[in-house]
């Protein structure tokens, strides 16, 4: 049984694609955690991947880190759960307060 490891698709990410065939790849079985979600699925990783999440039209990721998935994310991240944002997703995750800056 692989492991199952979740990438967060906001609106307008545009990298959850190559998330997905990455983590496919690598043996990994991918979980697409939609950004309304409020659950995790049962996964043992989680991925936030490049993108425009929501245009970026203020700075990037500033309306993510509200979405309901996010909270999940932080609880997840609290707990000690790996958690991995590349591109925008490193932004996202640093407007969340998960990340210093």
């Amino acid at each position: 049984m692989s492991v199952r490891i979740g990438v967060v698709l906001f609106p307008g990410s545009n990298r959850d694609i190559d998330a997905v065939n990455a983590l496919e790849i690598a043996g990994a079985d991918p979980v697409v955690l939609w950004h309304e979600a409020a659950s995790l699925d049962g996964v043992a990783a989680i991925l936030v991947p490049g993108g425009f999440a929501y245009g970026d039209y203020l700075r990037a990721g500033v309306i993510a880190r509200f979405s309901p998935i996010m909270r999940a994310v932080a609880g997840f991240a609290a707990d000690g759960g790996p958690v991995l944002g590349t591109c925008n997703g490193f932004q996202v995750l640093t407007e969340a307060h998960l990340l210093p800056g």
